[in-house]
C-alpha cells in the first residue's frame, strides 16, 4: 500500500463516504474520481496500477468512438466514464454506446459499479484469452494498462515483450477495430507529449512489437499528456495516447498468398517423318 499524506487520507475518506450514496451526483463522482486513492488498500505500485487523471481521461474520450467499446484494465473506470459523458452530452443523438470494462481487481470493479453503473462490469484477467474470445467484437478497446513487466501475467498471442502494456495493446487487436491507450513515452513509436514538436520516436523495442503484430501507432488527435503530469497520485509518468488501426493490423499479418509458379516450357516433340517421306528423302540423295 501507499503511504498516504494527510490530505490524501482525509480526501480518500470523504470519496468512501460518497460511494455509501444510493445515488451519485456528477459532483460527487469527479470527487470519487480525482480523491478515491488505488494505493489506500492495495499494492498498485507492485501492480502498475495508477488510475487516469480525470482531465485526461476526457481528452482522450476524443480518440474512442464506436455503437460497441471495450475498457482494458479499467480500474475505477474514469476512462469509461469519460467516454459515456462525452458521448450523452457531446453528441447530437446523445446516445452512449455499449461499454464493457473488465478489471481484475474486485474492490475497483465494486467501485467503478457505483461510478459507471450504465457500463457491464467484468471481473477478470485481460490475459484470459477465453474470457476474451467469450465477449465478442468491439469497434474500439481503450485502456490504461499497467506499465511495464507485471508478474503473472500470461503471454501475448503474438508479441514478446515482457512490457505489459504492448500485451495488452496485442491481445486488443483481435477483439476491436480500432484503438486507443495510454502508453509509456519511450515505448511510444513516436514523441509528441512535452516535447516542442511531433516526432518520430521508433525503438528497437517498437520496432520489434510492430513487426510482430502489424500494429503502428499513431498520435489521434493530439493529446500533450505532460499537461496533466502534476495530475497523477504519487508518480509522474511520461506517456502518450496512441491510437491503432488494428483491421489494418489484422491484414498485415495474414498470411501473403503464395506468388503463382510460371508455367513450364514445353519443348514441341520432334515429327516422326511418314515411311513415304523417308523414301523420297533416301533417293533424293
Amino acid at each position: 500500500m501507499a503511504k498516504l499524506t494527510k490530505q490524501q487520507v482525509k480526501d480518500h475518506e470523504t470519496a468512501c463516504g460518497l460511494l455509501t450514496k444510493d445515488t451519485l451526483t456528477l459532483e460527487d463522482k469527479d470527487f470519487i474520481f480525482t480523491h478515491w486513492h488505488e494505493g489506500a488498500t492495495n499494492m498498485n505500485g507492485k501492480a502498475g496500477a495508477f488510475f487516469t487523471p480525470l482531465a485526461m481521461a476526457f481528452d482522450m474520450a476524443f480518440d474512442i468512438s464506436g455503437k460497441r467499446v471495450i475498457d482494458l484494465c479499467a480500474g475505477i473506470g474514469v476512462l469509461s466514464y469519460a467516454v459515456q459523458i462525452r458521448a450523452v452530452h457531446g453528441y447530437a443523438d446523445g446516445k452512449a454506446p455499449e461499454i464493457v470494462c473488465v478489471e481484475k481487481n474486485p474492490e475497483y470493479v465494486e467501485v467503478g459499479k457505483k461510478l459507471v453503473p450504465e457500463a457491464i462490469w467484468i471481473c477478470g484477467d485481460v490475459t484470459d484469452p477465453v474470457l476474451m474470445a467469450s465477449l465478442g467484437h468491439f469497434d474500439c478497446a481503450y485502456g490504461n494498462p499497467p506499465f511495464g513487466t507485471i508478474k503473472g501475467s500470461t503471454k501475448a498471442p503474438r508479441s514478446s515483450s515482457a512490457d505489459f502494456e504492448y500485451k495488452v495493446m496485442d491481445i486488443a487487436s483481435d477483439l476491436a477495430d480500432t484503438g486507443t491507450f495510454i502508453i509509456p513515452q519511450h515505448s511510444a513509436s513516436f514523441r509528441y507529449s512535452g516535447q516542442r514538436q511531433h516526432s518520430d520516436g521508433n525503438t528497437e523495442k517498437s520496432d520489434r512489437f510492430t513487426a510482430q503484430t502489424g500494429i503502428t501507432m499513431n498520435c489521434g488527435t493530439g493529446v500533450d499528456t505532460a499537461y496533466h503530469l502534476d495530475d497523477w497520485k504519487d508518480v509522474k509518468p511520461l506517456c502518450e495516447i496512441v491510437c491503432c488501426d488494428f483491421e489494418e493490423a489484422r491484414a498485415a499479418r495474414r498470411p501473403k498468398p503464395a506468388a503463382p509458379r510460371p508455367a513450364p516450357i514445353r519443348t514441341p516433340a520432334p515429327i516422326a517423318a511418314e515411311p513415304e517421306q523417308l523414301s523420297f528423302l533416301i533417293d533424293a540423295a
